[in-house]
């Protein structure tokens, strides 16, 4: 993009704000309707920016600034754009079932031969659901200590509009909820941790079967697996219109006062992250005498992949190498690095019961401790295997606002600042699977962290 067109926003920007900021105040009187001509040519200076980026990233964090403006000057119209909204959590919807079913039973059936990894299987799966616990638990503590939620006055017609008399489950109901009965009807009914269990049950019948049976359900998944994530990134491409609507109906219904709360989530999350990474991955990497600024060197490019792309998969062929180069051999990186990625997603799992506790206080509703342990367990099941497609969480959420009697509306909000918040979350996602690698290396003994030529030359 040329230096004259960003100097000229810039400029227009520092206008723009002066202006606004000395009409506030009364230092200086200002027309309404210049201050809102000049905020208007400043957003269309946004918008052919965007054009220029042709990035989504760029669309979605524009259009949250263009909703929100558009939500504070123009709320008769504001309030009527839910609809579009509405259209693109259909889509996600549409999700669900298949990528959940899809991805965790090939994470089962294509990486679970007991016979072949022996021990390093059931030590892997055991260290991952450890860490992404603790995870989980950290993020929900974090929410409930900060109350980001907290404070936003809600509409009365806006919190209730999406919720429904549902019975109260007690004792073995909720157990027997758990089981699907019929799997179509969990899927109709959005009964997400009842798709999980029979997801789950098929990967394991898929791995005990002969090798002739089990290769066309492996090839048959791992197809619907890579339709379904490309699926996504075609809903993805109404997502700047969907947190434009968003943000347009929610300003429109409850002002500007929105954004702070937005800001302490996302305070809150990387605050958690840190705590997460300091108060547990570095004791761990303490504990089994692993070369912690070595480690750090290793990662980085991996880490610096993800950050940028909001992706762990798009990381996983460097960080593999890497941990290679590491000392880590090439037979334990070729199983836990791609395992992890379906069941070792500490920043995605802390960021989704910190999420869902947020939606819940944000829409003024109080969930009980043992109803949000109960939550914290769903997401245990639900968040494995998203790695693959960027801001996927999204539809684990949605699914999980769903499956409590959430409102959704809270989660397009969210969306608006999806990107800051996906950036930290899949970092410390890459983070926690090559310190995963190496850990399990260090348990079979056969970390040498001088000796990757021989790691390479030894599984030639």
């Amino acid at each position: 993009m040329p230096a004259k067109y960003l100097l000229s926003m810039l400029a227009l920007l520092f206008v723009v704000s002066l202006t606004t900021i000395l009409n506030h105040y009364g230092l200086f009187e200002i027309n309404e309707t210049f201050l809102i001509i000049s905020r208007w040519c400043f957003l269309f200076g946004l918008v052919g920016y965007a054009i220029f980026k042709r990035s989504l990233t760029t669309w979605i964090l524009i259009s949250m600034i263009v909703g929100a403006e558009f939500g504070h000057d123009f709320k008769d119209i504001a309030l009527n754009l839910n609809v579009i909204s509405q259209i693109f959590l259909r889509l996600i919807k549409t999700i669900i079932a298949p990528l959940l079913f899809a991805t965790i039973v090939v994470g089962i059936a294509g990486h679970s031969d007991l016979k072949q990894v022996g021990r390093m299987g059931w030590k892997s799966l055991l260290y991952f659901e450890i860490v992404s616990s603790i995870a989980l638990v950290i993020g929900l503590i974090s929410i409930n200590i900060s109350k980001a939620g907290i404070g936003v006055t809600v509409p009365q017609s806006m919190a209730h509009s999406e919720l429904t008399n549902v019975p109260v489950l007690k004792g073995t109901d909720v157990i027997l909820h758990v089981f699907p009965e019929n799997i179509a009807k969990a899927i109709y009914e959005g009964q997400v941790l009842q798709v999980v269990i029979f997801s789950v049950l098929f990967g394991i019948a898929v791995a005990m079967l002969k090798d002739k049976f089990k290769r066309p359900m492996l090839v048959f998944t791992e197809a619907l697996s890579e339709t379904m994530f490309k699926f996504t990134s075609i809903i993805m491409y109404f997502a700047p219109f969907a947190v434009f609507a968003a943000i347009s109906y929610s300003i429109g219904h409850m002002g500007l006062e929105i954004f702070v709360n937005l800001f302490k989530l996302l305070a809150t999350l990387y605050v958690s992250l840190i705590v997460f990474l300091v108060g547990v991955l570095l004791p761990i990497a303490l504990i089994l005498k692993i070369p912690v600024r070595k480690f750090i060197n290793a990662i980085s490019e991996p880490v610096a992949i993800a950050f940028a792309t909001t992706s762990s998969e798009s990381a996983l062929p460097v960080a593999m190498e890497r941990m290679e180069e590491f000392g880590v051999p090439r037979k334990i990186v070729a199983f836990v690095m791609p395992t992890g990625y379906s069941f070792n997603l500490d920043g995605t799992t802390l960021y989704l019961s910190l999420a869902t506790i947020f939606v819940a206080q944000i829409s003024g509703i109080h969930l009980s401790f043992d109803k949000q342990l109960l939550i914290v367990f769903t997401l245990m099941l639900t968040s494995k295997g998203v790695a693959g497609v960027p801001r996927a969480s999204l539809v684990i959420l949605l699914a999980t606002a769903s499956s409590f009697e959430l409102p959704i509306w809270p989660i397009y909000i969210i969306l608006g600042i999806d990107e800051l918040m996906d950036m930290a979350r899949t970092s410390v996602n890459v983070i926690g699977n090559c310190l995963a690698t190496v850990v399990v290396a260090k348990w079979e003994n056969e970390f040498n962290p001088s000796g990757s030529a021989h790691n390479k030359e030894s599984l030639g």
